[in-house]
């Protein structure tokens, strides 16, 4: 199953209120928890979307950790 785009843009959202360095100090697993948490906080998911937005989020690790990364780099300067 698709993530939906409502549910992707809820995902974004979520991620940018997050703090960076929570986003860039946390093991993957713990990342995927939390945002899929906080996601399911704002919205209802059922099993098939919880199960498609956890697959969405450990294949975008690395996507979100750079704009963590980056928005870190931005407080400094």
């Amino acid at each position: 199953m698709l993530v939906s785009p409502s549910i992707l843009r809820m995902t974004w959202a979520v991620t940018e209120e997050a703090l960076p360095h929570d986003l860039v100090a946390l093991s993957d697993a713990i990342l995927v928890k939390l945002l899929l948490q906080r996601v399911s906080q704002k919205i209802l998911l059922n099993g098939e979307e919880v199960r498609a937005l956890d697959d969405y989020l450990t294949a975008n690790v690395s996507l979100i950790r750079d704009i963590a990364e980056s928005r870190l780099i931005q407080e400094i300067a």
